[in-house]
């Protein structure tokens, strides 16, 4: 399916509307994503970061109020990412969408940082919650703030806690 029917069927599936107002409800959908002019394209004319996108479009076309993203940005090259990151940022704090909450699994600390107020840093098997973290840096977030650094230096230490002489890790 190309992008516009792709997006549109999410809509069909979930509310009662036409085909007409499903590819309406799409094509503002892919615009928020940034893809206009994309909308007849296939998955394969596309590269990874557009038909992640398209995945996006299609779970803010039904108006979720949590949105759960698992890894979203791990199968992209770092410019992507990076690119896709900045997209899905404004995308989620846009006014326009119903999202009141989103919940992300990723094990980039860079884009945890960056995209998170309230951290859960998991640890074992089975996986237990090892601790929590309120972010508190004003966004945008810069790379270059010192809290930025200290947010991903407090995480880090969470994720590899240092055993303690005689403890085996």
């Amino acid at each position: 399916m190309t992008a516009l029917e792709n997006v549109a069927l999410s809509v069909k599936s979930v509310k009662k509307v036409s085909q007409a107002e499903a590819e309406n409800v799409a094509r503002k959908m892919l615009e928020m994503v940034g893809l206009r002019g994309f909308e007849d394209f296939y998955p394969k004319e596309m590269s990874g970061g557009m038909r992640q996108r398209v995945a996006i479009a299609r779970a803010l076309a039904v108006d979720p109020i949590v949105l759960l993203m698992d890894e979203p940005f791990s199968h992209l090259d770092e410019l992507t990412a990076e690119g896709l990151r900045n997209e899905v940022y404004n995308i989620l704090f846009n006014e326009e969408n119903s999202l009141s909450s989103v919940v992300m699994v990723s094990h980039n600390l860079k884009e945890i940082v960056e995209l998170s107020d309230i951290v859960y840093v998991m640890n074992g098997r089975p996986a237990e919650i090892a601790g929590e973290i309120y972010i508190d840096i004003p966004r945008p977030r810069k790379l270059e703030d010192p809290k930025f650094e200290e947010y991903m230096d407090k995480l880090f230490s969470m994720l590899t806690p240092i055993p303690v002489k005689g403890e085996r890790k």
